[in-house]
């Protein structure tokens, strides 16, 4: 059988994870699903993002401990120079939502700003949107942590016009992305952030490794026929950075899979989380955040074949 990522969907993508209640941090159940190829198949395309945590990028590209994480960068694009912003992990989750590290410095769980981010501007565009934290307990919760979840991996309840409305109701966990997977009902703009086992915190590179290998199979499928999904790491273990915003976060990796991505694409101009974050809008229509407005920030358009365009 090939091993390539396309041809091998199927095989790889039985089963999905769902979230643990509490415990201690470690990869999440199991549950046996549909193949990928037996999943509906969208009719829209759609862009989703997923934060992977802590890692270089020579920790992951050529890493005999992220098979899957190559085989999708050799089959898909992949951004060879790219960077956080800082460290440590909550300012890039910030910067990858709003443009902006909103001023925090550190993984602060009491903290959370006024910040315009992308949930307005999605919202304003009558675009879909949901993130899907694994481990969460429910949706809106505020706590610091629960079992793997870690509120500073999940951006979106730090601002006040989400946490303090209804739309904190969209915040769900990963039997929500099961459930929504099955029914063909993935939002439009979709954030995935696994929990502190399955992103590589707190365990090792191949654990986090098979996370990727039987999730994202499932995702490529409901990408649709123009979307794409955004693979990147929060910040990596160096001060390396580029860009007039001096990002300072060491160098990740970032992996762009879609239907439109170049097969086997390298872009080695330098793009930051600022840069992604700009991709995304620019593919939506919208207008680019803070420090996504800034060019030196850079783009990831490079690795697709055509410029996306998912406003409609």
């Amino acid at each position: 059988m090939s091993m390539s990522v396309r041809s091998s969907t199927a095989a790889a993508a039985a089963v999905l994870l769902l979230a643990l209640g509490c415990g201690s941090t470690r990869p999440g159940a199991i549950l046996d699903v549909k193949t990928a190829s037996a999943l509906p198949r969208s009719r829209v395309s759609r862009v989703i993002v997923l934060v992977m945590e802590n890692k270089e990028e020579s920790d992951i590209i050529g890493s005999p401990d992220s098979p899957y994480a190559n085989r999708l960068a050799r089959e898909y694009g992949l951004a060879a120079q790219s960077y956080a912003i800082t460290h440590p992990s909550l300012p890039n989750y910030l910067a990858l939502t709003s443009g902006s590290t909103q001023g925090v410095s550190s993984d602060c769980t009491d903290c959370h700003t006024a910040g315009t981010n992308i949930v307005d501007q999605l919202e304003a565009a009558h675009i879909s949107w949901k993130a899907y934290m694994e481990n969460q307990p429910n949706p809106c919760f505020t706590g610091a942590g629960s079992g793997g979840y870690a509120k500073k991996h999940n951006p979106f309840i730090y601002y006040d016009d989400i946490a303090g409305t209804a739309r904190c109701r969209k915040i769900v966990g990963f039997g929500q992305l099961t459930s929504d997977l099955r029914h063909g009902r993935l939002p439009r703009y979709a954030w995935i952030s696994p929990n502190l086992c399955d992103d590589g915190h707190d365990c090792d590179a191949a654990t986090a490794d098979r996370f990727l290998a039987r999730t994202v199979p499932l995702l490529l499928r409901e990408l649709g026929s123009h979307g794409f999904l955004l693979l990147t790491w929060d910040e990596g273990s160096s001060n390396n950075g580029c860009c007039a915003e001096k990002a300072g976060g060491g160098r990740i990796a970032t992996i762009l899979a879609g239907p439109d991505v170049r097969h086997g694409g390298r872009d080695n101009q330098p793009v930051d989380h600022y840069g992604a974050l700009g991709t995304i809008e620019e593919a939506f229509g919208l207008a680019p955040l803070g420090g996504a407005a800034d060019p030196s920030s850079g783009r990831l358009t490079s690795l697709f074949t055509h410029a996306p365009h998912l406003a409609r």
